[in-house]
């Protein structure tokens, strides 16, 4: 007749390889799919990076086309026509600066902070620009005197806003790729 001690024994002796063999099975497929699972977010990023690169380069093309144009030398061979008066030329100016940032806004999705925030200073600052020599010529001066002013006065600043936001969006499109 068998004693207690030798069932339990019997069992022991077959249920501790079992739960040491189940382990080690849970231990290797935990690690394989950890791996896996690893290796599947990694293919994503980089399928996600292939897609975002391509639109990521044109936000940033986008916005330096923005602030070339919103440049005063350009402003004025794009906007200004013989015969203009300076209230017509200084209002086309503003628009033009607004509008075009209007169309580009989204493009602060692709880009940081930092240059973003430099791409609306520029803006604000060539609006403030363009408001100061329209106040320097008045309301009935010609188009002409209006243009002469603001290149006057673009002459005197060391950098113009927009070059600075277009060097600082240069040097991040150069770290970023």
């Amino acid at each position: 007749m068998e004693t207690w001690y030798q069932t339990i024994f019997e069992i022991l002796k077959y249920t501790i390889p079992l739960v040491v063999v189940f382990g080690f099975i849970y231990f290797i497929l935990n690690n394989y799919l950890a791996e896996n699972f690893k290796l599947r977010s990694l293919d994503l990023k980089l399928g996600n990076q292939n897609t975002i690169t391509p639109i990521r380069l044109q936000a940033y093309e986008r916005v330096i086309v923005y602030l070339e144009r919103i440049t005063p030398n350009n402003m004025i061979m794009r906007i200004h026509k013989t015969g203009m008066s300076s209230r017509l030329l200084h209002t086309e100016m503003v628009k033009s600066i607004r509008s075009e940032y209007e169309h580009n806004i989204a493009q602060q999705m692709y880009m940081s902070n930092a240059s973003w925030e430099l791409v609306k200073s520029a803006k604000e600052e060539m609006i403030k620009l363009v408001n100061a020599a329209a106040y320097k010529v008045g309301d009935n001066s010609d188009g002409l005197e209006l243009c002469k002013v603001l290149l006057e006065i673009t002459m005197n600043v060391d950098k113009l806003p927009t070059q600075i936001a277009l060097d600082y969006v240069k040097k991040e499109i150069r770290q970023s790729f």
